[in-house]
């Protein structure tokens, strides 16, 4: 079935919807040889070329979804490539056989917490959409005399220079003197937004950990620079949050449970071992054993 060109791609994990846009106003795409108009319509055996590489659709296609949680530590930068030389996020990444890993939203470098990664842009696309209203919870360690006037504010609306912000929930979290914690979550991804929030009052932000993205919380046992692969179940909620399916296709358990349902639990006649201590006679007892007399 023929779907627009963004949709496609992003699903067959070459990019984000954005991302593909921006390469084909860049004239980097041609189908069939042509430079191709947003929301063309196209099949998997349609010829596809990217910046002069032909495109697998179709083995693209049928790989194995995979979503990846991800540690990120204070000090590496959110892209595949640093002209500085920095740590980037990818570098602690497994290397995929097929497609390549979308970073699902981005922190900034003095920022630690939770990242997600996946295989499928049509997934990373609903995730980071605004339309969606994702949540994202964070830790906030705050420099500074907080009170209720600002709290209240701080829910109610801020304005910043590239517009309105707020949070859609405030929970003190602990702490002593001037350092304050505060559990904050938000459901949008504006650059700096949640540090710039509390700037507006003055107070500085001394800690900052995601510690949610959506359904997808941060364990405590995942340390800094670690990356953990959700298991099917987790993912199907995933990929619930933004209504889409994720087929039973994809989960090793009912992959397991047909190959036993077709071929059984017969694992055919074994052979007898000599290590056995069932056996007649023990690999030990054939060296153990006294010889005749003549």
């Amino acid at each position: 079935m023929a779907e627009r060109i963004q949709k496609i791609l992003a699903r067959a994990g070459y990019g984000s919807r954005r991302e593909i846009e921006r390469w084909m106003q860049q004239d980097e795409i041609l189908v069939n040889g042509k430079k191709p108009e947003l929301g063309l319509k196209i099949t998997e055996n349609d010829q596809v070329i990217l910046r002069g590489q032909r495109l697998h659709l179709e083995r693209r296609l049928k790989a194995t979804p995979k979503v990846l949680m991800y540690h990120k530590r204070s000090g590496e930068v959110s892209t595949t490539k640093d002209p500085e030389g920095r740590p980037t996020v990818f570098d602690r990444l497994p290397k995929l056989s097929s497609g390549r890993w979308i970073q699902i939203g981005r922190l900034d470098f003095n920022t630690d917490g939770l990242l997600l990664f996946t295989n499928d842009g049509e997934l990373a696309n609903r995730l980071m959409h605004p339309s969606w209203e994702i949540e994202r919870e964070y830790a906030v360690r705050v420099l500074g005399e907080v009170s209720e006037d600002m709290l209240k504010q701080l829910k109610s609306g801020v304005q910043l220079e590239d517009g309105e912000a707020h949070f859609n929930r405030i929970q003190f979290a602990g702490g002593e003197g001037a350092n304050q914690w505060y559990h904050v979550i938000l459901q949008e991804g504006r650059t700096r937004e949640v540090r710039r929030l509390w700037e507006s009052f003055d107070l500085k932000v001394s800690r900052l950990i995601r510690i949610r993205y959506g359904v997808v919380s941060l364990p405590r046992y995942l340390a800094r620079g670690r990356y953990e692969e959700l298991e099917f179940k987790a993912m199907r909620s995933v990929y619930e949050s933004v209504k889409l399916e994720l087929k039973n296709d994809y989960d090793p358990a009912a992959k397991r449970a047909d190959k036993k349902a077709k071929y059984g639990n017969h694992r055919g006649k074994q052979k007898p071992s000599y290590n056995s201590r069932n056996s007649k006679q023990s690999g030990a007892g054939l060296y153990n054993k006294k010889p005749r007399r003549k």
